[in-house]
């Protein structure tokens, strides 16, 4: 494909992707990959979507974001292969920092196919790692291929303004305290209130530091909260990113905030997933001439997450 399709969507799928994952039984395990891809190819999208291959990320396109000294910590552990990453959430394992790597990378190609017009938009299910920081791992999350692409856009694309916009039910934090203080990464980000989950930050008074005050939008929502919660707050979002401008848009379209998942408490249905994608898929043309990628994100019921991601892709394509 050498020349951008209207309404083309690139799709990432690969062992690459699906292998990154805790193990057949922890939450987060390497069927969620083939779980979407199956619902994927029963909505027969057609030609709106085509299919791409991940890719590796260097320890260069790491260190964009993470610090030297967790990229080493990350790459002995790996070797090691046993304990954790973190205070216990994160497993070590033999590879991991070769998998990890690859969800970076495969974000990255995804920027790259929108950036150089192979595609207007582009989805990766296994990604969007939003817990993990400069510095640390955190919550399933080794490497931050979001954060990674904030950086790699200015880096290699030479773009300044970045908007993040999440809505997995857990708040990306690692995301948001690795750009508190940047007032050109457009943060906002609709999650259950951490009074009640993991990771316990996201008040909605946390809207950035020194000269980022204010590019930041946290909107905690009550365990239970759903779909009408959802659609009362979410203009606010669309208003707050409209206002911004940004030049490019990274989605983190987190399935654990629809009604079943296991570990969480709030009751989205994939229409929610829907009509995100679709109105800032309409900010990216406004703004953005299109530009814009999604990420999967959580969910650890395996139908949400293909209901909810199958969504988002169709709402891509339209």
């Amino acid at each position: 494909m050498t020349e951008k399709e209207k309404g083309s969507v690139f799709v990432y799928k690969g062992e690459e992707l699906a292998r990154y994952g805790f193990g057949d039984h922890h939450p987060f395990g390497p069927d969620r990959h083939d779980a979407f891809h199956r619902e994927l190819a029963e909505a027969d999208l057609g030609d709106a979507v085509r299919y791409a291959s991940p890719r590796h990320a260097t320890v260069d396109e790491l260190a964009l974001f993470h610090s030297p000294d967790y990229i080493d910590f990350v790459s002995k552990k790996s070797s090691e292969g046993k304990g954790f990453l973190d205070g216990g959430d994160t497993p070590a394992f033999p590879g991991v920092f070769d998998i990890a790597s690859d969800v970076v990378g495969t974000t990255l190609a995804a920027v790259d196919a929108v950036m150089e017009g192979q595609a207007e938009r582009a989805f990766v299910p296994i990604a969007g790692l939003h817990h993990a920081g400069r510095g640390h791992a955190a919550g399933f999350c080794v490497f931050n291929d979001c954060g990674v692409a904030a950086e790699y856009l200015r880096s290699k694309h030479g773009l300044k303004r970045i908007a993040y916009v999440d809505i997995d039910a857990h708040h990306g934090d690692g995301v948001f305290y690795g750009f508190e203080d940047d007032p050109d990464l457009i943060f906002a980000d609709i999650h259950e209130d951490g009074r009640y989950l993991y990771p316990g930050t996201g008040a909605a008074n946390e809207t950035g530091k020194g000269r980022a005050s204010g590019t930041k939008l946290n909107v905690p929502l009550p365990p239970g909260a759903g779909d009408t919660e959802f659609d009362d707050v979410w203009p606010k979002v669309l208003s707050y990113v409209d206002e911004a401008k940004p030049e490019f848009i990274i989605m983190q379209c987190g399935a654990d905030s629809l009604d079943g998942d296991p570990i969480t408490h709030l009751r989205f249905t994939e229409n929610t997933h829907a009509r995100a994608a679709t109105d800032l898929r309409k900010l990216a043309d406004k703004h953005c001439n299109g530009r814009m990628i999604g990420t999967g994100g959580g969910g650890y019921n395996r139908q949400n997450l293909a209901r909810a991601w199958t969504r988002v892709v169709q709402a891509f394509a339209e």
